[in-house]
């Protein structure tokens, strides 16, 4: 049975979500781990080295903008869990307005950007990906501003990385995942309505404060 948009949405309701073992795999499977990794919404570390890297300003943020430009170059990797049918489901969720992308972009291309899935006031964070230096930090750093301000109050990194734990990730037993979850199923965030930041200095500004 071809796995759907809407039990995609049940399985992540449920706290599981789906992976490939590789590229070119057509099976899935369900992953609920022991351990589950969060960025929480005020714990976000910003160093003095991403501060001044966002305050450059010699870069673009956009949201939505380039959605399959960014799953596409989260799976151009050596090994990934993002096959065809995770790339068509999420397509298809984000044409729904479920899935969204933000694109970070240095002279006119793709540098960085992360992807994920919108579940009441809770973020799946997907995957993310850098093609010049900082740009997946870029990328997190804009979209953890915009969804703190737009009333979110979980962001699921699934699992946790040693780049993730640098920007304050951290694990949480299953169960308080799925606590958590619960209750940001229930919250209406305002991504919609919600601007990204006027500019990098806006956002250190107001992160370091609310951090």
């Amino acid at each position: 049975m071809q796995l759907t948009p809407e039990l995609l949405l049940h399985g992540y309701r449920s706290g599981i979500f789906p992976m490939a073992e590789h590229r070119a795999d057509t099976e899935l499977f369900w992953v609920d781990p022991r351990r589950r990794g969060i960025l929480p919404m005020t714990g976000f570390r910003i160093s003095r080295s991403l501060a001044r890297r966002l305050r450059r300003d010699d870069y673009q943020i956009t949201l939505n903008a380039d959605f399959a430009g960014v799953i596409d170059a989260c799976a151009d990797r050596p090994e990934t869990w993002i096959n065809a049918e995770i790339r068509r489901l999420f397509l298809e969720l984000h044409h729904r307005g479920q899935a969204h992308s933000l694109e970070v972009w240095m002279d006119g291309a793709l540098a960085g950007g992360v992807y994920g899935l919108e579940l009441g006031g809770a973020f799946c964070g997907e995957s993310m990906f850098s093609r010049r230096r900082d740009g997946s930090k870029l990328a997190l750093a804009w979209l953890m501003d915009l969804l703190r301000r737009a009333g979110f109050t979980l962001f699921d990194t699934q699992f946790l990385t040693d780049h993730l734990a640098s920007l304050g990730g951290i694990e949480i037993p299953r169960a308080s995942y799925h606590a958590q979850l619960a209750l940001a199923l229930r919250q209406a965030p305002r991504l919609a309505e919600t601007p990204l930041a006027a500019s990098g200095q806006e956002l250190v500004q107001r992160m370091t404060q609310t951090s």
